[in-house]
Formats: C-alpha cells, sequence, structure tokens
C-alpha cells in the first residue's frame, strides 16, 4: 500500500478482469455473484470489468453490490467499468445518482475494448464468472450457476 491507502501499481496479480453478468442483479444474483466478485477482486487486478449487457434488471441491492465493488477496487488502486449495461439500467444508475460513481462504457467503446479480444459479440451470453481479458476460454475461471428463479405474487380483486 501506498500512502494514501490505495495499492501501490505494482500490487496488481494481474492486468484485467472482466465478469459477465446474465441473469438480474437482484437479491438473489447477489448472493450467487458476491462470492464471485470477492475472489477476482482478492487477486487485486489493475482494472475490472462487469459486462451488462445480458443483465435484464438491477435492483438496490445490485447497486449496493456494485458500489461495494467500485469503492474496494478504488482502495486497491485498481478500477471498474461497468460494460452495456441497457438503457433501462443507466436511466437506473441516474435515477439513484450513481451514475458518476461509475465509470460506464458502450460495448462498442473503443478505449474500452483496446488491446482485449474478449466481448460479449459472440452471440451467447455467458455464464457469470470470471476471466482475464484477452485471455482464451480456456482460462481459469470462477464459474457460477446461472440464477433461474421466478416469484409469483398472487393478485386479489377486491
Amino acid at each position: 500500500m501506498n500512502g494514501n491507502g490505495r495499492g501501490a501499481e505494482g500490487d496488481h496479480d494481474t492486468d484485467h478482469m472482466e465478469i459477465t453478468v446474465t441473469e438480474p442483479l437482484d437479491l438473489t444474483g447477489v448472493r450467487k455473484l458476491g462470492p464471485v466478485v470477492d475472489a477476482v477482486v482478492a487477486r487485486r487486478p489493475a482494472r475490472l470489468v462487469i459486462d451488462m449487457a445480458a443483465c435484464p434488471h438491477v435492483d438496490a441491492a445490485g447497486i449496493g453490490l456494485l458500489l461495494d465493488t467500485h469503492r474496494r477496487m478504488w482502495r486497491l488502486g485498481g478500477a471498474l467499468t461497468l460494460r452495456s449495461p441497457s438503457p433501462r439500467i443507466r436511466r437506473l444508475l441516474q435515477v439513484a445518482r450513481v451514475d458518476q460513481v461509475f465509470h460506464v462504457v458502450a460495448e462498442s467503446d473503443p478505449a474500452d475494448t483496446a488491446g482485449s479480444e474478449t466481448g460479449s459479440g459472440s452471440g451467447s451470453p455467458r455464464v457469470a464468472g470470471a476471466t482475464p481479458v484477452g485471455a482464451p476460454s480456456s482460462a481459469t475461471a470462477v464459474p457460477v450457476a446461472p440464477v433461474r428463479a421466478r416469484a409469483t405474487v398472487p393478485v386479489r380483486a377486491r
């Protein structure tokens, strides 16, 4: 650690890591994704990209996880980038007033994808996990089973 509490440049185990979110970031999704984020942040990447192109919804629990991840990365001297959130999720981040905290980029942003071969343009969404950006698909990953739960609430007519 350097004098300002942030990690020094040489402290990073890897340069770039990526997590692809394929399910809603609600309380159930956060419980599944939290350990993946913990494992990735423990590797102390210089930059963590969370690909949200396939994420259909984010609620308060999801925003809390993203804020906590941003804070942890900043303390380690790294950076968090949210890639390709839907217009609906972008609007939700604006309403929650956290849009100025996160670095959000579009999928086609060349500054974000420079030097990486990994993208979400493969046509099939990946299971949430972590893979070094630009690494072959056989690279070490922290897999998480997709969340496939649906809750229904009965509606009563009065």
